[in-house]
């Protein structure tokens, strides 16, 4: 996904949150694909300030998977298409063997030549460093003095034996803004069943308190309060419950429970009438609903009214309207750019969202409202199982 946001004077800054995992299964096609997307997108937007928020850096992996990682950081930081960002800046959580801090994120910078005066800020020394030439660091990221990086305590996640999520934080100085990127993944939906229970489902709890925790953590007292932009792979799901029913609101449900312990194994929701065609049908790591349509129609926006995680947080985060369709899961099939995969009910998962001044920045009365784009990058091609945000 990416979005070209307008500062106070103009300058053009590119926000991408990417998942970037598949890339590294299927490095032959999924990369190039993304990549040529990528590029195609940076040379429409012409941004002066580009960054982008990976997470799941080396794919399911890791070890493996980390040549694969260097050839594409390497890709990224000589290619032609980037020929006019001669200053970068490469953050990589490599420390795949830290169950304590690794958190597979990744936040690339890259800074056009005709941006001049750019800083960065040192959280160590509480100071601002001019950024000069292309850096990359990895392995060491708990002692870079230029970012602050948490992985969620693992009570946030009990159900999980060992959680990568968590959230990476860089301070930057434009001529004419100061603001926070804050990149974040947050807590998927274990499993179909449980988040169908009840409304809002624990899931939806869970990603709130440690959404809650990030933003506590970046409007603390320690450093100054400054716009801020946080944006990754939220997790976000529609409100299960509500949803289905909505969905199969003519239909009977049939419980099917698994021999062995007498728990629901699968629930099966079938048309009264019409020979009792399956609407749907549910498992933990399944939802296959009949009428995908219903995602792509209009965007999806007539699912819209059951994505209600953020609403909690309206008084701290603010978004631009949703015009794309849910991002997430798409098939990584790379003949099947526009379909879903039926394991889990489409969302939109991967968004950027912003404090109330980074919000003003964006949308300074000087700044032509179509200079603000909120989109999908690849809408027609596979990117992996998320479309990239902008």
């Amino acid at each position: 996904m990416a979005g070209k946001l307008t500062a106070a004077s103009g300058t053009g800054i590119l926000l991408v949150t990417a998942n970037v995992g598949s890339l590294f299964e299927d490095p032959e096609h999924l990369q190039k694909t993304w990549l040529s997307e990528f590029y195609q997108t940076v040379h429409t937007q012409k941004p002066h300030f580009l960054a982008v928020h990976c997470q799941e850096v080396g794919g399911k992996n890791y070890e493996a998977s980390m040549s694969h990682v260097d050839s594409f950081v390497k890709e990224l930081l000589s290619s032609e298409a980037m020929k006019e960002y001669s200053r970068a800046r490469v953050y990589l959580d490599e420390n795949y063997k830290s169950q304590e801090h690794f958190t597979a994120l990744g936040s690339f910078y890259f800074i056009h030549d005709s941006l001049k005066n750019i800083h960065q800020y040192d959280f160590k020394a509480k100071k601002f460093r001019k950024v000069a030439g292309k850096e990359t660091c990895s392995e060491t990221l708990e002692t870079t003095p230029m970012l602050e990086k948490e992985k969620f305590p693992q009570d946030y996640f009990p159900e999980c034996k060992w959680s990568r999520k968590g959230f990476i934080r860089t301070r930057w100085a434009l001529p004419d803004c100061v603001f926070d990127l804050v990149n974040i993944h947050l807590f998927h939906d274990a499993s179909n069943l449980v988040a169908w229970e009840k409304s809002p489902s624990v899931y939806s709890g869970t990603r709130q308190k440690a959404l809650g925790y990030v933003l506590d953590r970046i409007t603390d007292q320690r450093y100054e309060r400054l716009p801020y932009f946080v944006f990754g792979d939220f997790n976000f799901r529609l409100d299960s419950k509500q949803v289905i029913e909505s969905l199969c609101s003519t239909a009977t449900m049939q419980t099917v429970r698994a021999a062995e312990t007498n728990e629901v194994d699968k629930l099966i929701f079938r048309e009264s009438d019409n020979d009792r065609k399956v609407v749907l049908q549910l498992e933990k790591k399944l939802f296959n609903y009949a009428n995908q349509d219903i995602f792509r129609e209009n965007n999806g926006t007539s699912l819209l009214q059951f994505d209600k995680e953020l609403s909690v947080f309206k008084d701290r985060l603010h978004e631009l309207e949703i015009s794309f369709p849910p991002s997430y899961p798409y098939s990584e099939d790379s003949n099947q750019g526009k379909e879903y995969m039926n394991t889990r009910c489409p969302a939109w998962c991967d968004r950027i969202l912003m404090s109330q001044s980074a919000r003003d920045l964006v949308l300074k009365p000087e700044n032509e409202e179509k200079s603000v784009v909120y989109d999908n990058i690849g809408p027609n091609v596979c990117m992996g199982d998320h479309k990239e945000s902008i």
